[in-house]
């Protein structure tokens, strides 16, 4: 199956991006010269091994100014050399980034913003993976509306019936899926297991189009919820869910979506990112 799925923003385009607005802006408290180093290494995040001439395609910088950078940040060791004479990742960097995340909690840091945007827009939020074929709540910010299932930290959902697993099951690598559903296949009868297939493999095809998926009462008949995956920058994959969910009766699916869907898409990136 062919993943068309839209890409979380590179670091090395939103560092590129602030760049520019700083220049625009003629900030005088931006460091462009700190900017590009940052630039350089942010190159690597989607590549182990980078060449010069990769260098000065991917971040767009002269080519003396990249041979500038390579040579600090090797001096620095956030860069080295390898027997090919191209360029990686060195233990400097490897150390700052381990420091870095072996301090930060996905669930600690993904709660406040998860509090924040159930009051916002009036719906309930959850963060959720993919455990033994279910979902399992990681994180849950009830809407002020009455909801007829009332989901708390550690309860688990089916991933076929709901719109939290279908997107797990969309964003995940093929090797995730299969043993998602080789776990389907463990605890459900051969029907319910067709049936459990036929839906993610329609759920893939439509987040494949619409980036999302969605449960219109096949979970619970009163819900309605709307869920993306989550990228997590720390292993390069996508690692969690997050739904976002309101009774039935106030909404139509595709005004619900088109609501919902671009500000929750917005906090999956957030959170993913960490920042």
């Amino acid at each position: 199956m062919t993943k068309n799925l839209v890409s979380p923003t590179s670091l090395l385009e939103r560092i590129n991006d602030t760049s520019s607005q700083s220049k625009a802006n003629e900030d005088r408290q931006f460091v462009t010269a700190l900017a590009r180093g940052l630039a350089l290494l942010a190159a690597f995040e989607q590549h182990e091994e980078l060449s010069h001439q990769q260098l000065c395609q991917l971040t767009t910088l002269p080519k003396a100014t990249v041979t500038r950078l390579i040579y600090t940040l090797t001096t620095l060791g956030f860069l080295r050399t390898t027997l090919h004479g191209q360029y990686k990742l060195g233990s400097s960097a490897v150390r700052l980034s381990a420091t870095a995340w072996s301090r930060y909690d996905v669930v600690t840091f993904a709660e406040p913003l998860l509090r924040q945007f159930a009051t916002e827009n009036e719906v309930s939020v959850n963060l959720a993976t993919e455990i033994d074929g279910e979902m399992r709540y990681l994180a849950c910010c009830r809407s002020p509306a009455r909801l007829s299932v009332n989901l708390k930290v550690g309860s688990a959902v089916p991933v076929e019936h709901t719109a939290i697993g279908r997107a797990f099951y969309a964003v995940s690598s093929l090797a995730r899926q299969a043993v998602i559903t080789a776990n389907l296949k463990e605890r459900l009868a051969d029907n319910d297991y067709q049936e459990a297939q036929n839906s993610l493999a329609q759920a893939a095809q439509y987040y494949d189009t619409h980036g999302y998926t969605l449960s219109d009462g096949e979970f619970s008949t009163d819900i309605l919820a709307v869920a993306v995956g989550i990228f997590d920058v720390t292993t390069g994959r996508y690692m969690y869910s997050l739904n976002a969910s309101v009774p039935r009766a106030n909404w139509q699916s595709d005004d619900y979506a088109a609501k919902i869907v671009p500000k929750l898409q917005a906090l999956a990136e957030k959170i993913g990112r960490g920042d």
